[in-house]
């Protein structure tokens, strides 16, 4: 925290329609009609320690673009613990009710981003001295509160997120697994199922685009939920990549998995963060090559019946998260500082536009 994102990317070696504008008809408007294309909507979390004031709050040309190219928004942090219930008693309500008012306008869903996790909480709660009892009601009254308050306006809910490590196995730093047992998440799926009937409920994870164990423990709790009537409705892959790694070329497979069980899939936050050069402008090979990392997770989501979410973790290099966490990478998103776009806005945006017409 409290590193300056790199200021980078702003060329991309494919011409825009003057300043910040996209020649040609935006995303959400080529997209398959059974798929939302979504990003995430700047502001709290790292944005918070940054040299300018909150993205969604005061750059224009930054909703004008969210506006026009995407039909579904996630909060990036607005609706984190830490960020929502700062204080036991109190909530914060205010930015979450920008970005849904907002969403409502502009003929946008909205996906809820998250009820149950290990990391952001606030520190009123990771430093108490609860009882379990407590706790539950602590989790349970704040699941009821928040999903009940946006009844009938969040698309799909992250409920719970990230409580495997990668051997498998349940994360013993998050709170609630810790010290109520793995049976809360069925808890938390039950109470945000009756805050908000109609909201998709998933599992939500990184590090879930390989086959591995991390993947089995998903499948093996989905279908443990389904057997139990737990309102389960979807997975999720967040598709953080880096170029340091391959593209995830099984990713399609696994999604295949759980729409097997019956659940929706989704891609929840994608971005495709590389080592940057000296002086912090990609390579044209490197553009090229992110670009197909960009397109290898959409064609995984289009190969599926019900992968009806494709949601990019924001859309430009300026407000990226990628290079506060991961210092010497960045230029992750598919545009640049000014939202001018990279390869990666337009081959995701051609591969939209021909599984539409190929009738996706």
């Amino acid at each position: 925290m409290g590193v300056q994102p790199a200021r980078a990317a702003s060329t991309t070696g494919t011409p825009a329609a003057g300043h910040g504008g996209h020649a040609g008809a935006p995303l959400r408007r080529v997209t398959p009609r059974d798929l939302r294309i979504g990003t995430a909507v700047a502001g709290g979390g790292h944005h918070l320690e940054q040299d300018y004031p909150d993205p969604f709050t005061y750059d224009k040309p930054y909703r004008r673009v969210l506006a026009r190219e995407f039909d579904s928004a996630s909060p990036e942090n607005q609706m984190k613990w830490e960020f929502i219930h700062p204080e036991r008693n109190r909530y914060n309500f205010g930015p979450a009710d920008a970005i849904v008012r907002f969403a409502r306008q502009h003929g946008q869903v909205v996906r809820g981003h998250t009820l149950l996790w290990h990391s952001q909480n606030p520190a009123w709660l990771a430093e108490g001295q609860f009882s379990k009892a407590e706790l539950r009601a602590i989790l349970k009254q704040h699941i009821v509160t928040v999903v009940g308050r946006y009844r009938g306006q969040i698309h799909q809910w992250d409920v719970a997120n990230e409580i495997f490590n990668e051997n498998g196995e349940y994360r013993q730093e998050n709170i609630w697994i810790r010290e109520l047992g793995p049976g809360i998440v069925a808890d938390a799926f039950r109470w945000a199922h009756q805050a908000d009937p109609r909201a998709q409920l998933f599992l939500n994870d990184y590090g879930v685009e390989w086959p591995g164990a991390k993947v089995d423990a998903y499948e093996a709790l989905a279908r443990q939920l389904l057997a139990d009537r737990v309102p389960l409705h979807g997975f999720a892959s967040q598709a953080h990549l880096s170029m340091r790694y391959g593209a995830p070329d099984q990713l399609r497979s696994v999604l295949q998995r759980f729409d097997d069980l019956g659940l929706h899939t989704a891609i929840t936050e994608l971005d495709v963060r590389m080592d940057l050069p000296e002086g912090g402008v990609p390579t044209a090979e490197q553009l090229t090559t992110q670009a197909q990392y960009y397109k290898t997770v959409l064609d995984a989501c289009l190969a599926v019946d019900d992968c009806n979410s494709f949601t990019l973790w924001g859309f430009t290099d300026k407000y990226s998260w990628v290079p506060v966490f991961f210092p010497t990478e960045g230029a992750a998103t598919v545009m640049g500082d000014d939202f001018t776009p990279k390869p990666a806005y337009h081959t995701v945006r051609q591969t939209l536009a021909e599984a539409r017409r190929n009738g996706r």
